[in-house]
């Protein structure tokens, strides 16, 4: 099995040792956070955009807890890490873990300066270590189901696509912190809508041009945004932000234009896609959205164990797209 530390353990942390601990071929070894004493309070406090599925709290609380790399390595046997800390620690710790030998799937987003992506970029291949940026919605059954569509028309060629992606100003964690150091996180741009960024970049490839705007907030000058793809034949649109209250509810979805028909998909019914002809409406049945963890999870996990590079989700594809959040600036 392949013996995985999770460095951090807030939201994500807790999300992607759920879902090691579902695979077989994974072994949870350790969990690295800085507040090592408080494992138990967070089982019981989390709050996040998607469902971290079913918690074995014992099972969970069983695993050493170090409070650094250096110190988990001294006394565990280790493979890979996963990194789940805010974006501004990114570049120091996966840089930190590559030297160690140790192979990294790494949160998104990738870091917010380039120039740092490309030294890791640089790095796990000097190692030769495996190194994946976790953008989950390439994972998500839905979206897997779009992309299928878009690529074999299946409803002819796409013409239109709007995507969405809303919440409140998150309040959970360390957020509070990134509030006081303002533009520390990149912000709504970088940290939620670079999530259908990255999808769109990933279905339909870079665009001709893009017209966008974007609004502050709390946590940055770019906490909202709206933009318009151009493609030679087709046109996007990409709206979303965090600038509402704190209890606002997550809300994600595509609406998308093809020759033979229009197809819609929402999280507050995520049960299915609606498919719409001029005549009908079917439902699409698809997994849940949740699900995209454990196939993000136990694809790197693939790539280690059969050492393949991992293509479904490439660092370089991982830092074009932080090159496309910046050109929304």
């Amino acid at each position: 099995m392949i013996n995985v530390a999770i460095i951090g353990f807030g939201f994500m942390g807790l999300t992607h040792a759920v879902n090691i601990m579902r695979n077989k071929k994974l072994s949870l070894g350790a969990i690295i956070t800085r507040d090592a004493n408080s494992i138990s309070d967070k089982l019981c406090a989390q709050r996040g955009n998607f469902a971290s599925g079913e918690v074995d709290a014992s099972s969970i609380l069983k695993v050493p807890v170090y409070r650094t790399l250096h110190e988990c390595l001294k006394n565990e046997r280790i493979d890979a890490v996963h990194i789940c800390v805010h974006t501004d620690m990114h570049y120091e710790i996966a840089v930190e873990a590559m030297e160690s030998g140790l192979h990294v799937l790494l949160e998104k987003p990738f870091c917010l300066r380039l120039e740092e992506g490309r030294l890791l970029i640089a790095l796990a291949k000097h190692k030769k270590v495996k190194l994946m940026v976790g953008h989950v919605v390439r994972f998500m059954p839905s979206y897997r189901k779009l992309k299928e569509w878009i690529d074999y028309k299946q409803y002819g060629g796409l013409k239109f696509i709007s995507l969405t992606r809303f919440t409140g100003l998150p309040s959970w964690g360390q957020w509070k912190e990134k509030q006081l150091k303002f533009g520390s996180s990149g912000g709504a741009l970088f940290d939620l809508v670079i999530h259908d960024i990255d999808f769109l970049h990933f279905a339909l490839g870079v665009p001709l041009r893009i017209e966008s705007m974007c609004h502050p907030g709390a946590l940055s000058s770019q906490d909202y945004v709206s933009a318009h793809w151009y493609f030679n034949n087709a046109k996007a649109k990409i709206e979303g932000g965090n600038i509402f209250h704190s209890s606002f509810p997550f809300q994600a979805g595509y609406m998308a234009e093809f020759e033979n028909a229009s197809v819609v998909y929402s999280s507050q019914m995520p049960e299915f896609i609606q498919v719409c002809d001029d005549d009908k409406v079917q439902q699409i049945p698809v997994g849940p959205a949740d699900e995209g963890f454990y196939r993000e999870i136990d694809y790197f996990a693939d790539c280690i164990k059969n050492d393949t590079e991992p293509m479904e989700c490439t660092p370089a594809s991982s830092l074009r797209t932080i090159e496309l959040c910046y050109d929304h600036l």
